[in-house]
């Protein structure tokens, strides 16, 4: 039965926001290649953490206002704060180190590794069961990770240092998931993600802001300020609260398939706003990261 006071979306809403936020976050990747042709990896990482913590201190504020926020972590705030800073201080300096030592093609297919990443480390630490399904999934990802650095006559922008940093992204976001699968689930989303940014903001930031206190941050272009808050607010802010707003009418497995088609979408901006080329081994290994995925969470 349906709540009168929350009638259910019509499914071209519903999936006209899952669209819409498929093309945020996709966007995230030639958003980031626009920062660091005028921001230093590290800096822009910094920063965008920054604007971040910045960023949810109101939205925390108003939900603890409306009561749907706890007021404080208590004695998990420690705990909470040290998964933030790893599963997000560390995801996102990696993300934008690793982005400005590749292409969007290869950075988008190997984050698409994330969900057969967390179902290794829950397997690992046993909470998860590894069949012989998901087995041949997550071979089947891995092999397309080689084939995508095996691949002939590689193009500029990639490189095997930036696939890996990529890769330590995708872990690192992979082991939050998994370490903080306990207390995430007592915590609802604006606290933990509050708190997490927070964290990293507080830590993070200040190291990176001083080591760069000597930067000519004047000779940053309006458009890259604005680059910035889009990453530091949109995909995150915006992204998220339509992520959740869709699980309350659709099932997660089929909110989750935007996860395969984001390599795709992200791949084909570069191409039309970048100029990046679409090879053949791109494709190849497209073909056997997302099928690997696919099956590895299906099974």
């Amino acid at each position: 039965m349906s709540d009168p006071a929350h009638p259910h979306p019509s499914n071209a809403k519903l999936y006209g926001l899952l669209a819409l936020m498929l093309l945020l976050w996709s966007a995230n990747y030639i958003v980031g290649k626009v920062i660091l042709r005028e921001v230093p990896a590290v800096l822009a990482s910094g920063l965008r953490l920054l604007f971040s913590s910045l960023g949810m201190v109101p939205i925390y504020l108003w939900s603890r206002h409306r009561g749907v926020s706890q007021p404080h972590p208590g004695r998990s705030l420690l705990k909470l704060s040290l998964l933030g800073i790893i599963g997000v201080g560390l995801n996102q300096l990696t993300f934008l180190a690793g982005l400005s030592r590749t292409s969007v093609g290869h950075g988008a297919l190997i984050i698409a590794l994330t969900p057969a990443l967390v179902l290794l480390i829950a397997a690992l630490v046993g909470l998860e069961k590894i069949n012989r399904w998901k087995l041949g999934g997550l071979a089947l990802a891995i092999a397309g990770v080689g084939v995508l650095q095996l691949q002939p006559g590689k193009f500029e922008g990639a490189s095997l240092l930036g696939d890996f940093l990529m890769f330590l992204c995708a872990l690192s976001f992979a082991g939050f998931t998994v370490a903080g699968k306990g207390i995430t689930a007592r915590f609802d989303t604006v606290t933990v993600t509050t708190f997490a940014y927070c964290a990293s903001g507080l830590t993070v930031s200040p190291v990176i802001l001083a080591y760069y206190r000597d930067f000519p941050f004047a000779s940053i272009s309006a458009l890259s300020w604005t680059a910035m808050i889009y990453m530091a607010w949109i995909p995150s802010l915006l992204g998220l609260s339509i992520y959740y707003y869709a699980l309350r009418y659709i099932p997660a497995s089929r909110v989750s398939l935007q996860s395969y088609a984001q390599p795709l979408v992200a791949t084909l901006l570069a191409v039309v706003l970048l100029g990046e080329p679409i090879t053949a081994g791109l494709l190849a290994s497209g073909g056997l990261v997302l099928s690997g995925v696919f099956v590895a969470g299906r099974r």
